[in-house]
């Protein structure tokens, strides 16, 4: 790994590199719990490392791959943080407190029970949204990063640093509750960085959350979900962005859909190995005259029949690069009406954070994809014409 990708490192690849050059293999243990349970990434400031290794970690490079560039908060209390990579791409994540036990439900949040509620009761919940890439591939037509394009996927060190900058940015009785891959980004379009981000946020000797607490969204890359089911015997939350109750639709709304057409999609989602009171989040954002009707509710009861599931309905919000409208408050209501009567836990997604553009699907640094993707394309044509 590069200097910058030392926050990668598991422990047994610590002890690798330290013996290498005749470290003793308890700084392994040391250096990882300093990066991941402490969330620090400078050697001057960790205070039981000798300083001969200090200065070696110095001369290696050790330091945060993403610094805060920005926080943006909202009159409810979402935080949204903009944070530059060294070189200069900018993600977003957002902290989202949680008011009630519903609003936790409708954002996500991967756990159907609280077997730690009497620990954590008297803090308040936070669930925190990280990114994945810069920019999304996905195109989806609701969501201000797929519309941008991809620019590059980030690196398992930036994925962590996410957390643990967002963790200086609570406040005093908040407690980072659960974690949601659900920023800019398809988390399973980027496996192998998010499989090993994961790994590190869920080690034992450093951050330890519980796997349950973790929900990776998607919008239905079928290799991904399997991948995810396996790697994790199915206790990664897992949220799925449908969006529409067929094929015809789902073609419009996701272009992914015609590469992993629904049929598969709902056969992926019967595979995976949910863990007993565990359900699939199955996330609908509804759009205005477009799959917000009555007939798509009924529909969509319909396509999700057997699967142990959950539905998060998401009023769209307004984004520059489309001209699609949020539903109607009714229209809403009755979605909601029809799924619920045919047996669904079905709720609303809260609006958080719309006016800092830090609600779903408006996460993006437009100016700066549109920069960076024009850059890149006059990069590929010299290179072509040289």
């Amino acid at each position: 790994m590069s200097a910058e990708d030392t926050l990668a490192r598991l422990p047994e690849e610590w002890q690798s590199a330290l013996g290498a050059v005749g470290e003793p293999r308890f700084r392994a243990q040391q250096l990882f719990r300093w990066l991941h349970v402490r969330g620090q990434s400078d050697p001057d400031k960790m205070s039981d490392l000798s300083l001969a290794f200090r200065a070696r970690l110095r001369e290696a490079g050790l330091c945060a791959p993403l610094r805060v560039d920005a926080v943006h908060e909202s009159r409810d209390g979402t935080r949204k943080l903009v944070l530059e990579a060294r070189d200069g791409a900018r993600v977003e994540s957002v902290i989202i407190p949680m008011t009630d036990a519903s609003d936790a439900d409708a954002s996500a949040a991967p756990s159907d029970d609280d077997e730690e509620a009497g620990v954590e009761g008297a803090r308040s919940k936070v669930t925190l949204c990280i990114s994945t890439q810069f920019g999304c591939a996905m195109g989806c037509v609701f969501c201000a990063s797929g519309q941008a394009g991809l620019i590059r996927g980030l690196r398992a060190s930036e994925i962590v640093s996410q957390v643990y900058l967002a963790k200086n940015y609570l406040r005093s009785g908040e407690l980072l509750s659960n974690l949601v891959f659900m920023g800019m980004g398809e988390p399973l379009h980027h496996y192998d960085e998010t499989l090993r981000a994961i790994r590190l946020l869920t080690h034992p000797d450093g951050l330890n959350m519980s796997p349950r607490r973790i929900t990776v969204s998607t919008v239905g890359l079928v290799p991904g979900i399997e991948r995810l089911g396996n790697d994790f015997g199915g206790k990664i939350g897992l949220a799925v962005s449908v969006h529409a109750p067929n094929d015809e639709l789902r073609d419009r709304v996701i272009p992914m859909n015609k590469k992993y057409p629904l049929p598969d999609l709902m056969q992926a989602l019967r595979r995976y190995p949910l863990p007993r009171r565990r359900r699939i989040t199955i996330e609908y954002t509804l759009i205005d005259g477009v799959n917000d009707a009555e007939a798509h509710a009924r529909e969509l009861g319909q396509l999700l029949r057997g699967i142990p599931c959950k539905v998060n309905l998401i009023p769209m919000n307004p984004i520059t690069a489309s001209e699609l409208r949020a539903p109607k408050a009714e229209s809403v209501s009755r979605f909601q009406e029809v799924l619920a009567a045919a047996g669904y836990s079905c709720f609303v997604r809260t609006r958080r954070g719309d006016e800092v553009a830090a609600a779903c699907g408006q996460l993006a640094m437009a100016d700066d994809l549109v920069r960076k993707k024009r850059a890149c394309e006059e990069l590929r044509a010299a290179h072509k014409n040289s």
